[in-house]
C-alpha cells in the first residue's frame, strides 16, 4: 500500500508546473526536429484515395484514437484499428488502399511489428510516429518521422507523460496541416459538427434567418402609413420592415420601436415619409456568414434586427434577436436598431 505524502499548496503547485513546463519543453523540441519527412507523410496522404488508419497499443493505442477523431473532424477519413484485435481477426477492416500510420515510443512493440507482418501482402502505404530512427519500426515502415529522445515528465521518469504528449500534437499538427491544404474551411467543419453549441455557432445563417412570409417589405418612397399597409403579413412576423428601391436592394429599417418611439413624441405618422424615420443603410449580414457572426453583429452593434442580404444587397432573410435568444437559452443578448 502506497503511503500518502502530505505537502503544501506551494510545494504541489511546484511540481504542477515542473512538468508542465517539462512536456511544453518536449514539444518545442520536437517541432524544432521537423524536417523533410514530416513533409513526405503529408504529400502521401494528400493523395491518398483510402483511409488513414491509426494503430497503436497501450497508451500509443489511446492517443491513436484522439488523433483517429481529430482527423475525422477535421475532414480526413480515419479509422482508428487495435493493434492486438487487428492480429484477431479486425484485420478485415483494411483496404489495400488505406495508409497505414503505427504509434509506438519505443519502435519496438510485437504487436506493431506482427501487424506489419500481416499488411505485407495487402501492399499497404505504412508510415509511424517513433523515438529512434534506428528502432526496428522504424527501419520497417516506408515513412517514418522520429521525433528524438524525451525525457518524461513524471517524477519518477517511467510513465508516458511528454512522449504521449509529443505523439498527440504530432497527430494535431498532421490533421491540421493536412485540413489546410485541402482547403477545408470553416463551413465544412459546421457540416461535420452539426450537434451542440459549436455546431449552432457554426450553422448558416440562412438555416436559422426569417424569410418569406415571416418578412415585411415596403417602398422606401412612400409614407409610414404606405409602408405599415404595404407590409401587412398575416400571423408571425418580424419586428421590422425592410425597405427596398425600385430594384429591390436594401434601402433602410423601420422597426416597431421606431413606430413607438414616434407616437410617444407625437408625430403624426400617417403622411411621414419613411426616409425621415428609418434607419439609413442598416447594418446587414452576407447569406454566407454564420449564426456565430451574426450574434457578434448583433452584440457590437447592439441591435435587434439584422437584414440578410444577397450579392447585390438584396434583402433574403432577417435576423432577429428574440430567435437568437432561443437559440442559445442560457445567453442573454439586448440591443436596439438605432433610428
Amino acid at each position: 500500500m502506497v503511503s500518502a505524502i502530505h505537502t503544501n499548496h506551494s510545494t504541489r503547485l511546484k511540481l504542477a508546473r515542473r512538468i508542465l513546463r517539462a512536456e511544453a519543453s518536449a514539444l518545442r523540441d520536437v517541432a524544432n526536429r521537423l524536417d523533410e519527412r514530416f513533409v513526405r507523410m503529408i504529400d502521401r496522404l494528400v493523395f491518398s484515395s483510402g483511409r488513414i488508419v491509426v494503430t497503436g497499443v497501450g497508451k500509443s493505442a489511446e492517443v491513436g484514437r484522439k488523433i483517429t477523431a481529430t482527423l475525422n473532424s477535421t475532414g480526413s477519413k480515419a479509422l482508428f484499428l487495435d493493434a492486438t484485435a487487428a492480429l484477431h481477426g479486425d484485420l478485415g477492416s483494411i483496404a489495400s488502399d488505406d495508409v497505414v500510420l503505427l504509434l509506438s515510443h519505443s519502435g519496438e512493440s510485437q504487436e506493431l511489428l506482427r501487424l506489419l507482418d500481416a499488411l505485407e501482402p495487402l501492399g499497404n502505404t505504412t508510415m509511424a510516429f517513433t523515438s529512434r530512427v534506428d528502432s526496428t519500426l522504424a527501419k520497417r515502415v516506408q515513412i517514418v518521422f522520429a521525433y528524438g529522445s524525451i525525457s518524461e515528465a513524471d517524477p519518477l521518469g517511467l510513465a508516458p507523460s511528454s512522449s504521449t504528449a509529443v505523439m498527440m500534437a504530432l497527430g494535431d499538427a498532421l490533421a491540421f496541416v493536412l485540413a489546410h491544404e485541402r482547403g477545408f474551411a470553416r463551413r465544412d467543419f459546421a457540416r461535420l459538427h452539426p450537434a451542440g453549441n459549436l455546431g449552432l455557432q457554426l450553422t448558416p445563417v440562412e438555416r436559422v434567418m426569417r424569410c418569406g412570409d415571416a418578412l415585411r417589405f415596403a417602398s422606401v418612397n412612400g409614407t409610414i402609413r404606405d409602408a405599415l399597409r404595404e407590409a401587412s403579413r398575416p400571423g408571425r412576423r418580424s419586428g421590422a420592415i425592410l425597405l427596398i428601391d425600385a430594384a429591390g436592394r436594401l434601402r433602410g429599417l423601420f422597426t416597431d420601436s421606431d413606430l413607438a418611439r414616434l407616437v410617444e413624441h407625437g408625430v403624426d405618422v400617417t403622411s411621414l415619409p419613411i426616409r425621415e424615420a428609418m434607419t439609413v443603410e442598416p447594418i446587414t449580414i452576407p447569406l454566407t456568414a454564420t449564426v456565430a457572426e451574426a450574434m457578434a453583429c448583433l452584440s457590437q452593434h447592439q441591435i435587434s434586427e439584422l437584414p440578410v442580404v444577397d450579392q447585390e444587397r438584396r434583402p433574403v432573410g432577417l435576423i432577429d434577436i428574440t430567435d437568437m435568444i432561443a437559440l442559445f437559452p442560457t445567453k442573454s443578448h439586448a440591443g436596439r436598431h438605432a433610428a
